[in-house]
């Protein structure tokens, strides 16, 4: 994972160091900004959804966004835990996101289920990443939060590619 730029962190009495904060909150808005790139192009696959498949995609896809509007708030909240600002703007998510762009022109329910399944396992990869990263700097506690995002993750991968046979 790229190192990211040591942010400004703000006085917290949170006793973990100012270097391992630094590294967790650089970590936490890469992925804060991947998650709501992905939470929009689930919810651009709801709202577009066609076909045969399209009762149980259209759900499935509400599910997943629900799922991710939920650990968007935990890592954001996260990152002001440890004196950080998150990085949530639709300007700084544009700009930061490391996801490919979603295809507008989508319709079809499984080419949805093949652009999203590429990148859920783009976002898996990096939340690892930022797993053993912020484990390795001592924040045991954002490297949990991050364990348990990566599960919910691929939990949804596998769903994803159960469609694909």
């Amino acid at each position: 994972m790229a190192k990211s730029k040591a942010a400004k962190l703000h006085a917290t009495n949170n006793d973990l160091g100012a270097n391992v904060r630094e590294v967790s909150v650089g970590v936490l808005n890469a992925t804060l900004a991947d998650t709501a790139d992905l939470t929009n192009s689930v919810r651009m696959a709801h709202w577009t959804v066609r076909g045969p498949h399209f009762a149980g995609l259209h759900a499935l896809f509400e599910g997943f966004y629900n799922d991710l509007g939920a650990v968007t708030d935990d890592i954001a909240e996260r990152v002001i835990q440890l004196g950080g600002t998150p990085d949530g703007t639709t300007q700084i998510i544009g700009e930061k996101t490391r996801l490919d762009a979603y295809p507008a022109d989508l319709r079809d329910g499984m080419d949805h289920v093949k652009a999203l399944t590429k990148r859920y396992a783009a976002l898996a990869k990096t939340v690892r990443e930022g797993i053993d990263e912020t484990d390795e700097a001592g924040d045991a506690d954002t490297a949990d939060l991050l364990t348990g995002y990566s599960r919910t993750l691929d939990k949804a991968l596998w769903m994803l590619e159960a469609h694909l046979g």
